[in-house]
């Protein structure tokens, strides 16, 4: 009798695989904070006002979307893909327009009749000749002239009011 009653008190744990006691419950990981950008200023946001902002059709069937940063004044937002960079607007000394990923990876540039996006780390170029529908009419209107014509606008000056 007393040892039924022992067995009748006696706690069970929940049986688990192979004898091992059950796992704890996985603590949440918070997702990493983003340091805030440098605010925009001066020719940061002079070479934002610049961009072409909106779709571009690459090679291979590809597409780009550039935005400005919903976030961050001054900065756009690079879309390829489920792909998302935030990156920082810089005009050259020849005319490009570069846009440089805060991160520091990734890499677009924006011409007068063309548009691509590399990765830095690997060097490869993941999207070449995109086009914007106002490249597309400056390679339109470029039809004709003499050879070069194109590169005496330069790039970005290409962009400003009409000559």
């Amino acid at each position: 009798m007393l040892t039924s009653a022992l067995a009748q008190t006696t706690v069970t744990k929940p049986a688990t695989k192979a004898g091992k006691p059950a796992a704890k419950p996985a603590t949440p990981i918070a997702a990493p904070v983003e340091a805030p950008l440098a605010r925009a200023e001066g020719e940061q946001l002079a070479a934002a006002a610049l961009i072409h902002y909106g779709d571009y059709v690459c090679e291979f069937d590809q597409t780009a979307n550039v935005m400005p940063s919903p976030k961050n004044d001054g900065y756009v937002d690079v879309r390829h893909k489920a792909q998302t960079w935030t990156m920082k607007p810089i005009l050259s000394s020849t005319g490009a327009l570069r846009l440089e990923d805060v991160k520091g990876r990734m890499l677009a540039l924006q011409i007068a009749n063309k548009s691509m996006l590399m990765d830095t780390q690997i060097g490869q170029r993941v999207l070449d000749g995109c086009v914007h529908e106002k490249q597309r009419a400056a390679i339109a209107a470029a039809v004709g002239k003499p050879a070069g014509a194109a590169l005496l606008q330069g790039g970005a000056a290409a962009n400003s009011a009409p000559k």
